[in-house]
């Protein structure tokens, strides 16, 4: 066992740089366990510092000086923000309480649909599987009603921290922008003189988080815009709601688009009923989750070597497990990242001992 781990220990850590390495990403992710949610509103402005410096570099490169750059992408950043803070987000409030004052008779429209399928299908379902799936759903819209009816007074210090984390998260970004290098500078002061394998990292991860981070911002705006155009015309209620939810399931690759489904087929089965509408409803809904993986998936994510399905499973069912719902909107980027490591990290061959080529 000695010579095993021993073995491991020369084939993977001969390194200097490769042992300071890997305390540097053993200390991040125990600070990031213990204080992340103290540095929630540093770290998300750090994401999407990290997400807008693409535009600032292509408008570099296009001629524009580096400050001008900057101010244009914060000014439409903040535009964005007060978009999604004051019209978004308001509507989707709003049909997000509709839904659930019109769950009972959701619920009871369920009901009646259930209650025929052990008629139609008596040997597939029964009365006491379909009494028990009625039961938890109606358990689940129950508490989803109670915690939207004490949403009340009693969530006053939850909103003035989250005015204070919408004033500070614009702040914070407009200095990760402008101050990038001497941020940089400072970190890499830090670090030892000479670092070949953490900049031949670093370049590595740059290039695969960044245009997957990037990449799925643009692909959430497609998809929720082109969803939420599509359910407007078909005269789908609560588009605004549906579409957020769909945009934002292009986050979890193949897990998300088959949960998201469930809902939108239901509401739109409740408000149409079986029949044509109901029908051009799920095929257009089809159709853009059809574009979205063949078409707009291989145009935003052509430069980034892509995850085996298992390990976007794994990596999901993994940090979401650690952190929640954020390890599950990270789960890629935090995969994608290992990959990078993994890819760029020193392997030094182990030459075979006498004693094994005896063997």
């Amino acid at each position: 066992m000695v010579r095993i781990l021993r073995g491991l220990a020369h084939k993977y850590f001969s390194d200097e740089e490769a042992v300071i390495l890997s305390l540097i990403l053993l200390t991040g992710t125990v600070f990031v366990i213990w204080f992340g949610a103290m540095l929630a509103p540093a770290i998300a402005s750090l994401i999407i510092a990290f997400i807008l410096q693409g535009l600032v570099t292509k408008l570099n490169k296009l001629g524009m000086p580096e400050i001008v750059a900057i101010i244009g992408v914060f000014v439409v950043f903040l535009g964005v923000l007060v978009g999604f803070l004051f019209g978004l987000l308001p509507l989707v409030w709003t049909q997000v309480t509709n839904l659930a004052g019109e769950a009972p008779r959701i619920i009871r429209e369920m009901q009646s649909y259930l209650e025929l399928l052990p008629e139609q299908y008596p040997q597939l379902i029964s009365v006491e599987a379909v009494n028990t799936v009625y039961q938890q759903v109606s358990t689940e819209v129950g508490q989803l009603t109670q915690w939207l009816v004490s949403f009340s007074l009693s969530s006053i210090p939850d909103l003035v921290a989250l005015l204070i984390y919408m004033v500070l998260v614009p702040i914070l970004v407009f200095f990760f922008l402008k101050d990038k290098e001497v941020l940089l500078g400072s970190i890499a002061r830090l670090l030892p003189p000479q670092r070949p394998l953490m900049l031949k990292i670093w370049h590595e991860v740059n290039l695969q988080c960044a245009n997957y981070v990037r990449g799925k911002a643009v692909e959430i705006l497609i998809v929720g815009g082109a969803t939420y155009v599509a359910f407007k015309l078909l005269g789908m209620p609560y588009a605004a709601l549906l579409s957020l939810l769909v945009g934002l399931s292009v986050v979890i690759p193949y897990i998300g688009a088959a949960v998201v489904t469930i809902p939108v087929a239901m509401i739109g089965l409740f408000a149409f009923g079986w029949g044509t509408h109901f029908i051009w409803v799920m095929v257009v809904y089809g159709v853009i989750q059809a574009l979205d993986g063949n078409v707009l998936v291989p145009v935003l994510f052509s430069e980034v070597n892509n995850l085996h399905p298992v390990a976007i499973i794994v990596a999901v069912l993994f940090f979401g497990g650690i952190w929640g719902l954020w390890g599950v909107f990270f789960a890629i980027p935090l995969a994608t990242l290992l990959k990078a490591v993994f890819s760029a990290w020193p392997v030094k061959e182990v030459e075979p001992s006498p004693t094994d080529e005896l063997a």
